[in-house]
């Protein structure tokens, strides 16, 4: 055994909590167990309090297949503390259950910097949980990959709704100009988002838009499409600048109409007028795992039944098969060209490539699919 471990007998709690610890040290490489000691040395004072129970029987293997849940416990052990003193590191949650936790955590949020500070300070505790609960072995693949969903659509709603009241103190409400209602932003999440398969290390790729143009009330008016692109910016300045503490989700906007060179935000007819006129085969794939995830749901629903026909078109469109041969070989050649032949992502075989088939599956089939639940809802 290690020596450093022998210092650390002396700070925990009783003779049998070191015999678990000096246990759970044989389940890992020897060369871990000095790295491991001195972790533990540096923690066991913090919680000394706290009973042993499966945290610790769990902390050799946690600790030893993650860095980032180490540091974050080392570095401040109160957040493990209260996960372990509230029960919420050994249970799933209930459906929508951090949901109505971040509303409480933010519900008295005065300003943008206090928002950041909660929204950073409650992800670092909801992540240090689902990677507990991961490698521990209490979660399965579903429930840590629709937590993670679950953290990053609440936490994208939660801040929307805070800055959207803040603009309009600013601006006024906008307004529709043709129904007179008020406007919301409708927040769009593709990819691994959008089929609640979000990951620890995603990044969360959105689209922003609005139901109609006009512009707001009050003193200083300002048209819907200025409103919503300056509401978009200030959503991806809170959750995707890195500050003293840290980053929400790293926000990635290349796939709005337009990529990068389009604006921000766009009308529900402006969506609908480029998909239908200027939308690529790239963009089909995007889309078929999106949905609204945050701000007017029900609105953003709506717009993505209106967009079905241009993801999922009537007929076999075999122009379509040419361009997804011509797009797998351009995947192909970049890979080539990058050296990444054996990137477990990007590779022959990779990550990357079963969603290329998957999707073209879908592409391919679902129309005969759909179009057969459509006969038999009218027969």
């Amino acid at each position: 055994m290690c020596p450093r471990t022998e210092t650390l007998s002396t700070i925990v709690m009783s003779q049998p909590l070191h015999s678990l610890l000096e246990q759970s040290l044989t389940a890992v490489p020897a060369a871990l167990h000095q790295p491991l000691s001195v972790r533990w040395q540096e923690l066991a004072s913090s919680l000394a309090d706290l009973p042993p129970g499966d945290w610790l029987s769990s902390l050799t293997r946690v600790f030893a297949a993650s860095e980032f849940v180490a540091r974050i416990c080392t570095q401040q052990p109160e957040v493990l503390r209260d996960l372990v003193s509230s029960n919420d590191l050994f249970r799933a949650y209930t459906r929508n259950e951090l949901t109505q936790r971040l509303s409480q955590v933010l519900s008295d949020v005065p300003d943008e910097a206090t928002l950041k500070i909660r929204l950073r300070q409650l992800r670092r505790r909801e992540m240090l949980r689902i990677a507990w609960r991961d490698l521990a072995g209490w979660a399965d693949l579903h429930e840590v990959m629709a937590t993670l969903s679950e953290l990053a659509d609440g936490c994208v709603h939660e801040a929307l709704k805070k800055l959207h009241a803040w603009a309009v103190q600013k601006n006024g409400e906008p307004k529709g100009e043709l129904s007179a209602k008020p406007q919301s932003l409708v927040v769009l999440g593709l990819g691994k988002l959008g089929g609640h398969e979000l990951n620890f290390s995603s990044d969360i790729d959105l689209i922003f838009t609005y139901p109609e143009d006009g512009e707001t009330g009050g003193a200083r008016s300002v048209s819907n499409h200025e409103f919503f692109i300056r509401l978009g910016q200030s959503l991806i300045n809170v959750l995707h600048e890195n500050t003293a503490d840290g980053f929400v989700f790293r926000v990635d906007m290349r796939l709005r109409p337009n990529g990068a060179s389009g604006p921000l935000a766009l009308s529900f007819a402006a969506m609908e007028h480029y998909y239908q006129t200027h939308g690529r085969e790239w963009e089909r794939y995007a889309l078929i795992k999106a949905r609204a995830v945050a701000g007017d749901r029900v609105a953003g629903a709506e717009l993505l039944t209106s967009l079905r026909p241009f993801v999922f078109r009537k007929y076999i469109d075999y122009g379509t098969i040419e361009a997804i041969r011509a797009m797998k070989a351009l995947i192909a050649r970049e890979v080539g060209r990058k050296g990444l032949q054996d990137n477990i992502k990007l590779g022959h075989g990779g990550i990357r490539e079963i969603e290329f088939l998957v999707q073209a599956l879908q592409l391919r089939r679902l129309p005969r699919v759909l179009a057969i639940g459509r006969r038999l809802r009218w027969s």
